[in-house]
């Protein structure tokens, strides 16, 4: 009866913070921005064009400006991600280092354990001579 309570409870807690696990496909990511979806930079260079309107150029200088910004925080991004790129080979370097090194280590330990047997096998058949060795000495007395 305890085991199934616990085993429910386990299993709500399960659910409970499991949906946080799954919720990562709904996290912000930068690399999904697309400047026309965005109207808050455009808004700002149309509302200076209005207001100079003897002057075109003024308007082109403001989205050249902010277009050189976006440039700027899409290499930021790139960076970014290259710099992600390499600490994940490194972690994969990592893990196939770790896993050659447990499996070296579980090949000791399993050699380890087996001469262990062995050498219990042998002291166990040096005491078994031993007893007969006794048997036979007081045999022939």
């Amino acid at each position: 009866m305890d085991r199934i309570k616990v085993l429910t409870i386990s299993l709500a807690i399960l659910f409970a913070v499991g949906g946080s696990a799954f919720a990562e496909s709904t996290q912000f990511t930068p690399l999904n921005f697309n400047d026309s979806t965005y109207s808050s930079s455009n808004t700002s260079s149309t509302v200076i064009a209005s207001t100079n309107t003897n002057n075109s150029s003024s308007s082109s200088t403001v989205q050249a400006v902010d277009l050189t910004g976006n440039k700027k925080m899409q290499s930021a991004i790139s960076e970014l991600d290259n710099a992600q790129v390499e600490v994940r080979n490194e972690l994969l370097n990592y893990k196939t280092k770790y896993s050659e090194v447990d499996a070296q280590y579980n090949a000791l330990k399993t050699e380890r354990s087996n001469l262990a047997k062995q050498v219990k096998a042998t002291e166990k058949r040096i005491k078994q001579l031993d007893k007969a060795k006794e048997k036979i000495r007081k045999n022939m007395m």
